[in-house]
């Protein structure tokens, strides 16, 4: 692309005609849809769909993550505008990928919010369409879950934290963060068996029997085995993966609400989620990025290089099949 080319596209969130390609704009102007992509609710011919949720009245400790999706968007445009870094694939340009917008609900009655947002999901997967969701605090996982258990059956789920979220909690009229993924293993719409947990820095004495890769192995290990150790538990099953940012080290996200000392780097993660290229990825979603509890922006910046390491292993997915 010339310079011309480039001083030409200006918000290309709303002037993009080809779903496809790349953005060359300035990172500190225009529309911030995330990495550049057309904000559209039309998924007729789109592969990815980007979409955020504002929720944060599930939280244990500090709110603030409703304005995660905004903050994740902007910092995304501080990524290259060429394709991702050492991945080998070129997803903007291969791949038909959307803005979706955020999900609308009514944030004054919470006990409609679950229903509300698997309807928002069950939407996108009825045109074939993957999402990517930035929340949030982490309780939007659930409700994504049963949509995505509705399209492909129980789904191994593969979850980056520094919490098991696996809480034992039977009243499944309660919406909290931390006892979710007891209530989706309950309910049979993931498979913890063939599920994984990376970056674990809690205790929790009943795991329900999901295999666990806690912060200290990772550390010992280091990244390249500790995703042979993912995909050896996932097998080629269908893969949902959530990332909490708090499975990074506060000195990477402090810009969270429950943060805890002693978890992964950023340059782990990215170095493994790079090294599980190929596994049988479905959709999966950032949350927990909280930008008040941030003022340098980085929780931000790494929750969108999270998202995009998402969208390349689904490209990847998509690329093989």
């Amino acid at each position: 692309m010339s310079l011309e080319d480039a001083k030409n596209q200006v918000d290309q969130a709303f002037t993009r005609d080809d779903l496809k390609g790349l953005s060359f704009e300035n990172t500190f102007g225009g529309a911030t849809s995330f990495l550049r992509r057309r904000y559209s609710k039309d998924l007729t011919h789109a592969d990815i769909a980007v979409t955020g949720v504002p929720f944060d009245q599930a939280v244990t400790n500090r709110p603030g993550t409703r304005l995660g999706p905004r903050a994740v968007r902007e910092a995304s445009a501080l990524q290259s505008p060429d394709a991702p870094y050492g991945w080998d694939i070129d997803p903007m340009s291969e791949f038909a990928i959307v803005d979706y917008g955020d999900l609308a609900f009514d944030y004054a009655d919470v006990p409609a919010f679950p229903d509300t947002l698997t309807d928002h999901i069950r939407g996108i997967l009825a045109t074939d369409t993957a999402s990517v969701v930035i929340g949030g605090d982490h309780y939007i996982s659930f409700p994504i879950l049963k949509a995505y258990a509705e399209k492909y059956g129980p789904v191994s789920l593969l979850h980056f934290d520094a919490h098991s979220d696996t809480w034992a909690d039977d009243d499944f009229s309660r919406i909290d963060h931390g006892t979710m993924f007891y209530k989706a293993v309950k309910s049979g719409i993931i498979d913890p068996a063939t599920s994984v947990q990376v970056g674990i820095r809690t205790t929790n004495e009943d795991n329900l029997g999901v295999p666990t890769i806690d912060a200290a192995t990772v550390h010992e290990i280091g990244p390249v085995e500790t995703a042979r150790r993912i995909r050896e538990v996932l097998g080629d099953r269908p893969v949902y993966l959530t990332f909490d940012i708090d499975c990074l080290d506060p000195a990477y996200a402090p810009g969270t609400g429950t943060p805890v000392w002693g978890g992964l780097t950023s340059a782990q993660a990215e170095a493994i989620l790079k090294a599980l290229r190929g596994i049988n990825i479905k959709g999966g979603d950032v949350v927990e990025v909280s930008p008040p509890f941030d003022t340098t922006g980085a929780t931000a910046i790494a929750g969108a290089h999270v998202a995009t390491g998402i969208i390349c292993l689904l490209a990847w997915n998509m690329r093989e099949k």
